[in-house]
This record gives structure tokens, sequence and C-alpha cells, in this order.
């Protein structure tokens, strides 16, 4: 038999090469005419809940620890009030937070968020509701566990389904730890919402730790903080002739305060030098500046101190809600 020349070897084997490149083409053309399958959960929007059932109803695509999870309000919003709230609040106050956070999430669900537009909410509290895991709340209540958690799973039982509207929309029911006797108006730091307007707040010194809070900074320090946000302002001359004029809100947070010449909002002065809030005033000390603060939070909607003050005078959740988000409406997820 003859032998095939190296010629026809290296032909039969090109033509083999060729017959499998051809295929893999077909195949990959095949592969990207199939329909892809969605690999994202339905999403329950509130208009599909309302009418459906409680919290068991509302299904919540979560952004956390880099995964996206699916999970119903009745699952998740326990893990968020233990997040947000003190375990050993007055079961009103908890209410009236389970509430709030259910409400927010709500409104955040329907708006959707850039940050993770894959997801209707996350646990990173700066952007949407904190969130603490089972082995989170383990390590943070020890042998208090179950007692701890069983009170904010009942406050989320006890409040089913209920959320606080506006013209029959979800409400963004922001809170915060505690006032200076009175809470912030929205338009104040961000845009004006009829619901988010400036109320009376019970708690004080005696209610809230560390109500009030001191920071110090030094001299250096603080002129070049300020500097570099207005290049503007002049800090030459005496350090003690830097201060100007302060003006206050109605609810007693700094709106504007001059400095180095040029106007600051307090809400930069806030941010700036780490305050706990924007009330506060400020004098020249010896070895720089001093800030002395009240309170604790941007200032918006509910208090969550003055709530547990509330709770402890008798008032129910219904009423906290009322107080604190004025004009707004209870409605629940069962229609």
């Amino acid at each position: 038999m003859r032998r095939p020349e190296k010629a026809e070897l290296l032909r039969t084997a090109l033509i083999a090469l060729a017959l499998l490149c051809a295929s893999l083409i077909l195949l990959r053309m095949l592969q990207a005419r199939a329909p892809v399958p969605d690999a994202d959960p339905p999403r329950t929007l509130p208009s599909e809940a309302i009418g459906q059932g409680g919290d068991e109803s509302l299904t919540l695509r979560v952004f956390s620890a880099g995964e996206l999870l699916t999970v119903s309000a009745a699952d998740y919003l326990p893990g968020v009030l233990a997040g947000e709230m003190p375990a050993g609040f007055q079961a009103e106050a908890l209410r009236a937070q389970a509430v709030a956070a259910r409400s927010y999430i709500l409104w955040k669900t329907a708006h959707g968020c850039q940050t993770h537009p894959e997801a209707d909410v996350c646990d990173e509290p700066s952007c949407c509701k904190a969130w603490c895991s089972e082995e989170a709340l383990r390590g943070k209540w020890g042998e208090a566990y179950a007692e701890n958690m069983e009170r904010m799973r009942s406050a989320v039982r006890d409040t089913d389904g209920w959320y606080l509207c506006w013209e029959g929309e979800p409400i963004q029911a922001v809170f915060h730890a505690s006032s200076p006797g009175r809470t912030e108006d929205s338009g104040s730091i961000w845009q004006p919402l009829p619901y988010l307007v400036s109320v009376e707040s019970p708690e004080t010194a005696a209610d809230v730790p560390n109500y009030r809070t001191e920071t110090a900074v030094g001299t250096e320090a603080f002129r070049e903080t300020l500097q570099r946000e207005n290049p503007s302002a002049d800090f030459s001359g005496d350090p003690a002739d830097w201060i100007g004029e302060t003006l206050r809100n109605e609810s007693g947070r700094v709106s504007s305060v001059e400095l180095g010449g040029a106007a600051f909002d307090g809400q930069t002065i806030r941010r700036l030098f780490g305050l706990r809030s924007a009330c506060f005033t400020l004098e020249r000390t010896r070895d720089g500046f001093l800030f002395r603060v009240t309170g604790f939070g941007h200032g918006v909607g509910m208090s969550q101190y003055g709530a547990e003050v509330m709770a402890r005078g008798g008032s129910g959740w219904r009423e906290i809600l009322a107080h604190y988000y004025p004009g707004t409406t209870l409605v629940n997820l069962s229609g």
C-alpha cells in the first residue's frame, strides 16, 4: 500500500481544522440567536403588592455584601429594625420604626437607585437601610439574641403591611437619632416635602447618650479645611477674628456661618469637621477652635429618641408617626 505523501497529510489536516472552525462559528451563531433567560428574580412593586397580602407578599431584591438576594419584606425587616434602632426601646417606638422602614423601602422600590439598579434596596445605611445578619446580631447581642430578635419580629408582625402614604404614594420616611428640640425641615438640606417639616421633638440630654458633644480642631487644620472648601475665604490676621455671624433656622440648626469672610452652610461645616449634627456653636480657644454640638443626624423626619420618649409617655406607634410625618395616611398592603 502506498504511504500518503506529506502534502496529502497536510491538506487533510487543514480541511479538518477548517471544518472544526466552521462548526464552532455555527455553534456561536446559534447560541447568539437563542433567547437569554432573565437571571433577575421578578420585582414586586408596591402597586403589585397592594391587595395581595402583608409583608409576605412583598418580594425585595436586596444587594448585600456583593450578592443579590431575594427575600420577603417579612424576613428582611427584622434585620433592618435591628440595624436601625436599639433593641431595648419601647415596643411602640420599635413599631413606629418598623412602619417608617417599610415605608422608606416601598418608596425606594418605586423610585429605584442608580447605585444598584439591579436591586430594590441595599444594606448600606448612607444609601438605603442598615441591615444586620443573624451572625452579626448573635455576636452583638450574645445570650440576649433570642429575646431581642423576638422584639424585632414582633414589631414587624404587629405592624404587618402598614406603611405611610402622601397622596396615594409611599413616603420617603427618613429618620435620624436625635434632635435639639425640633426636627429639621427637608427643604433646608434637600428638596422640600410637605410631610417632612420641622416639628417639636421631646428628647433631652437626660434621654439620649452623647446628646451634647464637643469637637476640638487645631488652628491650622481649621484654616486648611475651610480654605480647601472655599479658596476665597481669608484666614489672614488674628484667628479670633475669623468667626463672623451665625444664622440659625427654625429648628435651631446652623443655616449659615461666616468664617474668614465667607459664608458656609451648616451642613457643610458638619461634613467637613465630622460633627454629629448641624446644631452647633463655635468658639475660639487657646489651642484652636471648639464646636459644641447637640443631637445626632441630619434631623429630618422621625427622631428615634424622640419616638422613644413619646412611647414612654404613652403614645402609640400611630400617634408617633402622625407627629413626625404630619399629613400622611396609613395604608396596608392587604388593601
